[in-house]
């Protein structure tokens, strides 16, 4: 449990390093989604499997279509549909690919090995997040949401051509 935790911090580590660096933005993307995913693995063996789905299908999933709709929204043309056919060589997902890989191989030895203790104290469960994101932290989730909303209409209004 401790080598997929520190395996898992690792990857996160490096993949939000490659993220800030690379001058790409498509390939920092994969790399941001690698490092949500290891994120996740942390989660998990942390013992909160709650923490670790939410993480995975709210930033992960969302981040990649927020990023598809903000490609649609601008409707850059030829230029876009040739900078997509670029995307699909392996040069663009090798390197997230690699770190998705190595993330593979101790959590699914955690899941399918019966080896469950988490490395926290306790499990963390869905009831136990919902009160304390509506308990304590309510302003913040919905000032974090507000703040989302005003990006994306300030993304619509900078993209519109007129």
């Amino acid at each position: 449990m401790e080598i997929a935790f520190y395996l898992s911090g690792f990857i996160a580590v490096l993949a939000t390093i490659l993220v800030i660096v690379n001058p790409n933005p498509v390939h920092a993307l994969m790399y941001l989604v690698t490092s949500l995913l290891a994120v996740a693995c942390v989660f998990f063996t942390l013992g909160a499997p709650f923490a670790a789905a939410l993480e995975v299908i709210v930033y992960a999933g969302a981040i990649m279509v927020l990023f598809v709709f903000v490609v649609m929204m601008l409707n850059l043309g030829e230029t876009v549909t040739q900078q997509e056919q670029a995307w699909l060589k392996p040069s663009v997902w090798i390197g997230p690919g690699i770190l998705c890989a190595l993330l593979l191989f101790p959590l699914m030895r955690l899941m399918l090995g019966g080896e469950h203790t988490p490395a926290g104290v306790t499990e963390v469960g869905a009831k136990a997040v919902g009160v304390s994101l509506y308990g304590p932290y309510l302003l913040a989730v919905e000032l974090a949401s507000m703040m989302l909303t005003a990006g994306l209409v300030a993304a619509y209004h900078l993209g519109k051509q007129d």
